[in-house]
């Protein structure tokens, strides 16, 4: 079946069609590092690995740039306001959301660029603009060049809007600008910013305005054209439509679709650290959620639709998602491990209907329910077919109970070992008091473990512990 995919710019599902057979390009923006992410960030993280995990299914040769902002307006407040160099702050949350994203199973990706280190490419881009009248430097000695709106007819296509109906663009004072909407590709160095957050540029000492970033390391790592650009719908305008406009204006064609995923929020309101609602993993640990239940949340809402969280919409999530791990735990013990089996018909179409994870959770859900009707009878056949499948279907979620990258229990800070020597030391002076027919301290140490999140369950290979809620 032929994958098709929402573009934003065209506002239809349409046939995905790459620009070089069996190859993809995307990119994928990423984090400005001003703050450690929390996981709102983390969500595009989860949606976009589970994209990559289907084109990679489907065949393809995946090249995945993903970049993080580590110079930026918001960086450099944050540098002042605790007196550390602005460098220290973005590596510091690069390295947190580096950790993050290994929590939750996200393939590291072909390359990370940061912003930084591609400040030649941006003077490229900048210097054919001017020269083909789509941008210029201003004139009031700030060393500031802005892009020209008025230049670009087709500006303001991608979001649907219309230009005379902009306001203006908030990234630099105006009194350089021709137009108040046209955006800042360089900055001119100011007095009261950090020292060392410019670089010499033929306007002067300066640094990259935000939009010019992504539009450079697109270039540098994909070409001037590729398939896929992603990132949140916030992102849409102004970030992506100013990156189509310079791009394509400097004769780039550059991204053939725009993928846009729906937005955490909390209370309504979009989750930021700005509006004093953000949460992060640790806050999803304390919470007795792992993170492999986080990130089964955050797959299995289709990609486009909003997520308003509430910790009872995770904590259900994350039950029906023991649910099904108990089943893969209990049909492994019965027939072995196996290995990933083909994956429905089912689950395909809906994985190829624009990503829709919703159909393709029923698919998995039915095969669950076969094989734990299987698991009750003698049906050896039918219980490792359905593992294989269901295997092979979380396998594309990212969530895998066998996978290795779970061995962890999805926990961020790797707990598992000492709950492992817990659970046993509680289980053996339960088999203790069953072997000496103490049925009433047996039952007691069995309450206190579920007391505790603990659900034991006998098996002919003996007791079987998980954390959670019992099918």
């Amino acid at each position: 079946m032929t994958l098709r995919l929402y573009d934003t710019a065209t506002r239809t599902v349409r046939d995905f069609v790459p620009r070089e057979a069996g190859k993809v390009g995307v990119y994928l923006c990423g984090l400005t590092l001003q703050a450690p992410p929390h996981i709102g960030h983390l969500r595009s993280g989860v949606n976009y690995d589970v994209l990559r995990r289907w084109l990679l299914a489907k065949g393809f040769a995946v090249t995945f740039i993903r970049n993080v902002t580590d110079i930026d307006d918001k960086i450099l407040v944050k540098a002042q306001e605790r007196g550390l160099p602005f460098w220290s702050i973005a590596y510091a949350n690069e390295q947190i959301l580096a950790g993050a994203y290994r929590s939750l199973n996200v393939l590291p990706p072909t390359y990370e660029p940061r912003a930084t280190g591609h400040v030649p490419e941006m003077h490229e881009l900048i210097t054919r603009l001017i020269a083909d009248g789509h941008a210029y430097p201003a004139t009031d000695d700030s060393g500031d060049v802005y892009f020209d709106v008025a230049s670009w007819p087709a500006y303001g296509a991608l979001s649907g809007q219309s230009p005379d109906d902009m306001q203006s663009a908030g990234d630099a004072p105006e009194r350089g600008k021709r137009d108040p909407r046209d955006f800042a590709l360089w900055k001119g160095a100011k007095p009261d910013e950090p020292a060392d957050a410019y670089w010499p540029s033929p306007w002067g000492r300066g640094r990259p305005g935000w939009h010019i970033e992504c539009s450079a390391m697109c270039w540098r790592y994909l070409g001037p054209e590729f398939d896929i650009h992603g990132g949140g719908l916030d992102l849409t305008f102004p970030h992506h439509e100013n990156e189509i406009a310079q791009s394509q204006a400097a004769g780039l064609p550059f991204a053939r679709y725009w993928v846009h995923h729906g937005l955490l929020s909390l209370g309504g309101a979009k989750m930021g650290k700005s509006a004093g609602n953000a949460l992060d993993l640790a806050y999803v640990d304390s919470l007795g959620v792992r993170a492999v239940e986080l990130r089964y949340y955050f797959a299995a809402v289709h990609y486009r639709s909003r997520i308003d969280y509430t910790e009872d919409n995770l904590r259900d999530w994350a039950t029906g998602y023991r649910r099904i791990e108990g089943f893969v735990q209990r049909a492994a013990e019965r027939v072995g491990p196996g290995q990933l089996g083909e994956l429905p018909p089912g689950f395909v179409a809906a994985m190829d209907d624009d990503l829709n994870t919703s159909a393709a959770l029923a698919v998995l859900q039915d095969v669950v329910r076969d094989g734990n009707t299987a698991l009750g009878g003698d049906d050896v056949v039918t219980v490792r077919t359905a593992l294989a499948a269901v295997r092979a279907m979380l396998d594309i979620l990212g969530v895998d109970p066998l996978d290795p990258a779970w061995s962890g229990d999805g926990r961020p800070d790797d707990l598992r070992g000492v709950v492992d020597s817990l659970v046993a030391l509680a289980l053996e002076q339960r088999a203790q008091a069953r072997g000496r027919k103490d049925w009433a301290a047996a039952d007691a140490v069995r309450d206190q473990l579920k007391q505790a999140g603990v659900v034991v369950e006998d098996t002919p290979q003996g007791p079987r512990w998980t954390i959670g809620e019992q099918d």
